[in-house]
């Protein structure tokens, strides 16, 4: 089975540094879904990994996540794209959790819901450090796309060894077709 993990805000919909909050602030950035569209048909399986801790902080719920989420699907469906799954941490760093990344318990998560033994070469894409060191410390092979944070996270160095960097989701889906 080909796995791809996606980061949500700044790789498929454009970030906002008050959150996104409601299924109106998610905007889908040029292209991204159409590049999902193009790792579904060359047989990836496509699960978002992200941090939500606007949860945490009161900013929304889970009914209006979930809705938020609901339009993502939709609008992937309207031009053949697939997202199979979502996996969510709703924590602030305050909690401490295992799941929060730059920390793995997500992406854990993600390969025992898979059942695959480790994450070895998996392609692991986001726009922060954190997603990155995530994606490393698993032996997933971390992509960075330069759109959200991705050309301030280049800026600032300390990519995990081997990180991969690309101007968007449409160049790495492109790079793995």
């Amino acid at each position: 089975m080909k796995l791809i993990i996606l980061d949500r805000d700044g790789v498929i919909n454009y970030d906002s540094d008050q959150f996104i909050k409601k299924p109106e602030e998610w905007k889908p950035i040029p292209g991204s879904l159409e590049a999902i569209a193009r790792l579904n048909q060359n047989g990836y399986r496509v699960v978002v990994a992200t941090n939500q801790s606007g949860i945490g902080r009161g900013l929304f719920d889970m009914s209006m996540l979930n809705a938020i989420h609901n339009k993502m699907h939709k609008a992937c469906a309207l031009v053949g794209a697939r997202i199979d799954a979502v996996f969510f941490c709703p924590h602030t760093n305050d909690n401490d959790c295992d799941c929060r990344k730059p920390k793995d318990g997500m992406l854990k998560e993600i390969a025992a819901r898979y059942n695959l033994g480790n994450l070895n070469g998996v392609p692991a894409v986001g726009d922060s450090l954190r997603d990155l060191q995530s994606a490393a410390t698993l032996g997933a092979q971390p992509y960075l796309v330069l759109t959200g944070k991705g050309m301030k996270t280049q800026a600032a160095g300390q990519l995990p060894e081997g990180t991969l960097v690309f101007p968007d989701l449409v160049a790495v889906a492109a790079e793995l077709a």
